[in-house]
């Protein structure tokens, strides 16, 4: 399985925030939508990326009510990246070895979408199931030796 299933799977919808944008108001956003990340854009490219490390770490060192703190303070410039012909494999690896539960996906410069942990324990799970049903049908079906 690659990557590029992996968003099939999930789907399109994208959320951004920018670097400019009051913290508080990406919470607000991240806490609607039931989101653990924003991608962070800025003049139609990424910039960054918010996840609520982030934002927990922020509210740390600027307290319960960050005013006054952007998007920009506290976003992790330059994240690590997944490709879309990377095998879920290597995408698990990566993320483990990075300690990134969020990883944007990028097709040279254009952002295809962002893989969490989670939607790779969904495809993987996915296509476990998927296989273990073929490999059923398969001996279901299997020949039976003739009788003699």
């Amino acid at each position: 399985m690659q990557v590029t299933e992996i968003l099939r799977l999930k789907g399109g919808t994208l959320y951004t925030a920018t670097p400019g944008q009051l913290l508080a108001a990406a919470i607000a956003t991240m806490a609607d939508l039931d989101m653990g990340s924003l991608v962070v854009m800025e003049e139609g490219r990424m910039v960054g990326m918010l996840t609520f490390r982030e934002v927990m770490l922020a509210l740390r060192e600027h307290g319960v009510c960050p005013d006054g703190v952007t998007v920009g303070d506290v976003m992790v410039r330059d994240p690590v990246t997944a490709f879309p012909g990377m095998d879920a494999n290597d995408l698990r690896r990566l993320m483990i070895d990075k300690h990134s539960r969020y990883l944007p996906v990028l097709d040279g410069g254009t952002l295809l979408g962002v893989i969490s942990f989670l939607d790779v324990a969904k495809a993987v799970l996915e296509e476990q199931s998927f296989e273990n049903k073929m490999l059923k049908s398969y001996i279901k079906n299997w020949p039976e030796e003739p009788s003699i």
